[in-house]
């Protein structure tokens, strides 16, 4: 199986992909529009035919449009993620005009080259090169293309904001209308959450907080989940039946969590005085999935599950365990070398009859 990480990456860029080749697509059918039945470019004089620029425009649009997608979400992203917003772009915006004149110039070797049937670095096609670039519709390319750029990286922004999986929700409607689907659910706390703010106050409180979740971002890619809220110094997290199940894919988010805390204690324990830990409660169940909002619109579950999950959680401070975890989950998981599972006690709901059994690692 491919690795989550770069599942994602490979989602992400093919929406860049795919606003680059919609780009591509349109600047083929502007030119087209223009030239009509000419077969050459009036400013350039270079030959022109529409079926080989339509091909060489979405193709070369589609390809770099992946490549622009993939340089952004593994390695920008992380060079200028804790940048102000106006940074990020005004960087983001040289780096990739260069990228942009760059890609323009190869493209048209490439072009010419086929066009006047000679080699990329022959005299014609390098002075086809420089009589394209010294020219207007040069720069009124790059002028287009810095646009469909700009609209690539308010999406990936706004895919940033939403989630990846929750933009692409929203983006072809699958919850549009709510459908029921089984999920599991885990419910992570920072222990004594209360008494870290007050020593060292609301403002550093607020930075553990940003440092906590951009640790715990890794563990919860690698292992699929897709973030649900962030309530406070709660997190909620969440998988589908068959990707949480998948080698014990929810209990090894945490695993990879407390193991990320502990190589990061140094940090935590030189900028905060302490090293966080938290308590999860896991639980699975149907839940009914779907948009709600006018003014603000959300992706959002609903169903007892959600209720019991947090139930749970809190529990973990009376039997004082950091994992707490449903019967209903545990019988679907794989209880192997790498987790065993103890009982602790069983779960009496408000309202309800049945008494739900927890675990917790051994």
């Amino acid at each position: 199986m491919i690795h989550p990480r770069y599942i994602r990456y490979s989602k992400q860029a093919l929406l860049f992909a795919v606003i680059w080749l919609l780009f591509g697509f349109i600047y083929s059918m502007i030119e087209q529009g223009i030239l009509g039945d000419l077969d050459y470019y009036p400013s350039t004089k270079n030959r022109y035919d529409f079926e080989s620029s339509l091909i060489y425009s979405c193709f070369g649009s589609f390809l770099i449009g992946f490549i622009h997608g993939w340089i952004e979400v593994s390695w920008l992203n992380k060079k200028f993620g804790k940048n102000p917003f106006w940074i990020k772009i005004v960087l983001k915006t040289l780096f990739y005009l260069l990228f942009i004149i760059l890609f323009l110039s190869v493209l048209s070797l490439a072009v010419n080259s086929n066009r006047f049937d000679a080699s990329l670095f022959s005299p014609e096609v390098i002075q086809s090169l420089w009589f394209f670039i010294g020219n207007f519709s040069f720069w009124s390319v790059v002028v287009f293309i810095g646009f469909g750029l700009t609209v690539a990286m308010l999406f990936a922004e706004l895919a940033s904001y939403l989630g990846d999986n929750i933009f692409l929700n929203f983006l072809f409607g699958k919850y549009h209308t709510p459908r029921k689907e089984m999920r599991m659910f885990m419910f992570l706390d920072m222990k004594s959450s209360t008494t870290i703010a007050e020593k060292i106050g609301h403002a550093k409180y607020f930075e553990l907080l940003k440092d906590c979740y951009a640790d715990m971002s890794n563990a919860i890619l690698e292992t699929s989940g897709e973030i649900y809220q962030y309530v406070g110094d709660e997190i909620v997290v969440s998988w589908p039946e068959k990707t949480g199940l998948y080698k014990n894919n929810c209990i090894e988010c945490f695993s990879l969590i407390a193991k990320t805390f502990e190589k990061r204690k140094n940090h935590y324990t030189q900028k905060y005085g302490d090293v966080p830990l938290f308590r999860a409660g896991f639980h699975m169940g149907l839940v009914t999935t779907g948009e709600i909002g006018v003014v603000k619109k959300e992706i959002i579950y609903t169903g007892d599950i959600l209720n019991t999950t947090a139930r749970i959680q809190g529990e973990c401070n009376t039997y004082k365990t950091m994992v707490l975890i449903s019967e209903q989950l545990v019988n679907k998981l794989d209880c192997n070398k790498s987790f065993w599972f103890k009982k602790v006690a069983k779960l009496q709901l408000r309202g309800k009859k049945e008494l739900i059994q927890l675990y917790t690692l051994n």
